[in-house]
């Protein structure tokens, strides 16, 4: 049998092999990657690009981050996997590390986003059962309209997004969803839904566009919950880990969840790694035998996760953050003002998208996209009219400003031939 590992590969054969070996569940721009280092990766001709969507915020410490791989290596060499089976001496070390980083008191550990999600409804669930005498299977949670917080059965089940839902029932019952940035909407199912137990929601809606609820809606939300004993449940998968400014979103209005969702970025992209914290009253709900991963809480993911946390706090990346994604709203604004197609910029941090005048079935954002690429930017469309922009965080100014002059170029470039 032929192998292709570590042989030369063209952009063609990667795209062909792609299309006829594997599932078609992405569409991908039609770049094919083989490095990055940094805010830059190059693909296979060794073409440069900057990378504006650091794999869905798991790149926060940019790519190939030297003290993250060399905690990768290094455990890598030493020991991979024992399961939960056996204590390890890497994840005791890890739990207390995250713990204190993050201000809980336990940490369940998983390997992505979407199982951190269901885990953590899992969790909320067996608390209500046993703390609150909630009657058996009849545990409701509050979700928002728009939200994404995965593609597994149960969450596709409380997702709106049709192409996420159609053809994949039956879905799970257990879930309300009201308007997302509604705090009218959330009081009025909680006291109206019986059984409700939690409120599950992202500070930041990433996938539905960036949208940034009003100030007040975390704190009012959190209030709420408090209010009628349900949890707060935050999905920082993609917004933690300094994305939009501070160590999570939640802390632009110093919230503090009840049950926090962290992925992506707790490894600097370079090992599946997620994790739900809560405090023991409601993290002890969960037996021995009742949840669990193989791979999660493995040495790898703990050592890269201490790795990658640490750089995120030494290199004061929340902060970088905050001050690069001002100069790129700023920017960004200027082109909105002189445009025809670019009608309004958004976000928070360096997490903010570009919602471009045309409809979501036109192909206005992936052309534009594909304008960027041949620019030397990366970015991608989400519903169709939104271009998301989420650089690492270790952008400097030299590099924010030569990459907003690539976008400016482009929508320059687009307009020219499409008004």
């Amino acid at each position: 049998m032929n192998t292709t590992i570590n042989k030369p590969i063209t952009k063609e054969q990667a795209i062909d092999y792609e299309d006829k070996y594997g599932a078609h569940n992405y569409h991908p721009l039609p770049v094919v990657l083989s490095k990055g280092k940094g805010v830059y990766v190059w693909d296979v001709d060794d073409k440069k690009y900057f990378d504006f969507l650091s794999a869905y915020s798991a790149v926060n410490q940019g790519h190939s981050h030297p003290k993250i791989i060399a905690a990768l290596k290094e455990q890598a060499e030493r020991l991979a996997l024992t399961s939960r089976a056996f204590y390890n001496d890497k994840l005791g070390p890890y739990e207390k590390f995250a713990t204190e980083y993050f201000g809980f008191d336990k940490l369940l550990p998983m390997n992505t986003g979407a199982e951190a999600v269901e885990t953590a409804i899992k969790l909320a669930r067996k608390w209500a059962y046993e703390k609150k005498a909630i009657p058996e299977n009849e545990a409701n949670i509050i979700v928002a309209k728009g939200n994404f917080h995965g593609r597994t059965t149960t969450i596709i089940s409380f997702s709106n997004d049709p192409e996420a839902r159609e053809h994949f029932g039956p879905y799970t019952p257990g879930f309300s969803k009201i308007p997302y940035n509604d705090l009218d909407a959330l009081e009025e199912t909680m006291k109206n839904t019986p059984n409700t137990i939690a409120f599950l929601v992202e500070p930041i809606q990433g996938e539905a566009g960036v949208f940034v609820p009003d100030e007040g809606y975390l704190k009012g939300a959190k209030a709420i919950c408090e209010k009628y004993g349900a949890l707060f449940i935050a999905d920082e998968v993609q917004t933690g880990i300094a994305r939009t400014g501070k160590l999570l979103a939640v802390d632009h209005e110093n919230v503090k969840p009840d049950i926090l969702i962290l992925g992506k970025a707790m490894s600097g992209g370079v090992y599946p790694v997620s994790a739900v914290l809560a405090n023991d009253d409601i993290m002890l709900s969960i037996k021995p035998g009742q949840h669990g991963s193989t791979f999660g809480g493995n040495p790898i993911a703990a050592n890269v996760a201490i790795a990658a946390l640490s750089v995120i706090k030494n290199e004061k990346l929340a902060d970088n953050a905050e001050k690069m994604g001002k100069i790129f709203r700023e920017e960004m604004q200027k082109v909105v003002d002189n445009s025809k197609f670019v009608k309004k910029v958004r976000g928070k941090g360096l997490l903010n998208a570009v919602l471009i005048n045309d409809t979501e079935e036109s192909e206005t954002a992936w052309n534009i996209c594909l304008k960027l690429a041949e620019n030397g930017l990366l970015a991608k469309p989400t519903h169709g009219n939104i271009i998301r922009f989420a650089p690492p965080l270790v952008i400097n100014e030299e590099q924010m400003r030569e990459a907003i002059d690539i976008i400016k170029k482009s929508i320059a470039e687009y307009e020219q031939k499409n008004i």
